[in-house]
């Protein structure tokens, strides 16, 4: 029983501590579905940021379970009394690698079957991983962030969409 209590902290640990929260964002260019250049957290400065990112085939398919998610709650609010969050969202595949030479294709992919309510959302990165290697431990699971106003990370989670998740970062946004 107390080595099932010492790995659950440890547990507990290693969730809270694989955030860096307090960090400052380390900045991203990415090319919207538009052929548009964007640089985050720079081009939401002023407002709150929610970023996903994806280094793997595996990890986009995570991703991906977040978008309608995000989409109908922060964007579309179909709701009586919308809410205004002040705050931009992208989601980001990552193409680092051997995968750039895909780059293209995808993109090109995305384009003809995104819904475009969520193409402006999406960015593609093409480059070097190596800059956000400490915010992206396991390749195999996307990662969002909330940036607060000044890009520093105010709150971080990995892995599939859940609503437990998606209500910590409304709850964090809506403050």
């Amino acid at each position: 029983m107390k080595k099932f209590k010492v790995i659950l902290i440890l547990f507990s640990i290693t969730q809270i501590s694989f955030a860096n929260n307090g960090d400052k964002f380390p900045n991203i260019k990415g090319e919207s579905l538009k052929n548009k250049m964007i640089e985050i957290p720079k081009a939401a400065k002023g407002k709150y940021c929610l970023i996903g990112m994806a280094s793997s085939r595996k990890a986009e398919a995570d991703l991906k379970t977040w978008m309608q998610p995000v989409y109908d709650l922060f964007i579309n609010q179909n709701t009586f009394i919308p809410i205004d969050y002040n705050m931009d969202i992208f989601f980001v595949p990552m193409f680092t690698g051997a995968s750039q030479a895909a780059y293209k294709k995808v993109m090109k992919k995305t384009k003809s079957e995104i819904d475009p309510e969520l193409a402006p959302y999406v960015l593609f990165y093409k480059g070097s991983l190596e800059p956000y290697k400490a915010h992206l431990k396991d390749k195999k699971k996307p990662y969002f962030f909330v940036l607060d106003e000044n890009g520093k990370i105010v709150y971080s989670t990995s892995g599939k969409y859940t609503a437990k998740k998606l209500d910590k970062i409304e709850g964090i946004v809506s403050e």
